[in-house]
């Protein structure tokens, strides 16, 4: 099999997203925030319509609208509205009004289903840049951020008694996730940048025996995921972002099913 240029640039996007979703998603399993990653991701196919609306870089859309909806979710969560039925509201009526605005912007051309499901075979140089920056940022940010992130994530009353402080840690990983959603909805899409970032993580919890295990072969498996499912999807001549979830959730399932029968034999 011979792999052309185009298919490394795709490797080296999704290795750089995987770096930072694989980490960021044991975050968003811990605090159960998948629905968050779904409200935020279809918020961008509205920054899509913004930045088109305005001539504006798609990037820069995407990201205003996925930080104004992190921002709008943490300002309202805790006012009385149930946070699932506020992220539920949040995610449907954000990718709803995000493809009527996509309608109404009169362009011709758009390509509705690569900002759904990716194109991370169409990825330029420009974007291989932006999505190591990110992937950096975030990686740093969490680094960073690791034990105050972690202290509130297990208790709000043992953050609180150590001088942090719950709700800026929250911030921090919606911004987080924010980031995350705006430099690789082009490449994974809207649909699937929650899976890429739930999947992994979520694999990793029936292997990992400590936080920062779980970090890391985290990352370790949504770069696996990415590299395998993109071999599969040259191979196949199948769309490369569905394949690549599609293995991450291969993946899952046959951790799950060695879970289950590591304990059915131990038990």
């Amino acid at each position: 099999m011979i792999f052309d240029a185009f298919f490394f640039s795709a490797l080296l996007a999704g290795i750089g997203i995987a770096l930072a979703a694989g980490p960021l998603g044991c975050f968003v399993v811990w605090r159960r925030m998948a629905y968050f990653g779904d409200a935020t991701a279809h918020a961008a196919i509205f920054g899509v319509a913004l930045a088109l609306a305005f001539d504006a870089a798609v990037s820069l859309g995407v990201i205003v609208s996925a930080v104004g909806m992190a921002l709008a979710v943490f300002t309202l969560a805790g006012r009385g509205l149930a946070v699932d039925t506020l992220l539920g509201v949040a995610a449907h009526s954000a990718l709803a009004f995000g493809v009527l605005a996509l309608a109404l912007t009169g362009e011709r051309g758009i390509n509705l289903e690569a900002y759904l499901f990716g194109d991370i075979l169409n990825v330029s140089t420009q974007d291989i840049w932006l999505i190591w920056a990110g992937a950096a940022l975030i990686g740093g940010l969490l680094v960073w951020r690791w034990p105050s992130l972690l202290t509130s994530t297990v208790s709000d009353d043992l953050a609180l008694a150590e001088g942090i402080r719950p709700a800026r840690e929250r911030l921090i990983l919606m911004l987080a996730v924010a980031l995350l959603v705006a430099m690789s909805i082009e490449v994974v899409g809207a649909l699937l940048i929650t899976a890429l970032l739930v999947i992994p993580a979520a694999t990793a919890r029936s292997l990992a025996s400590t936080p920062e295990r779980m970090a890391m072969l985290a990352a370790g498996l949504a770069i696996a995921a990415t590299s395998l499912g993109l071999v599969l999807a040259f191979a196949w001549d199948a769309p490369a972002g569905p394949a690549i979830v599609a293995t991450s959730a291969g993946g899952f399932a046959i951790a799950t099913l060695a879970h289950v029968m590591k304990r059915s034999h131990l038990g």
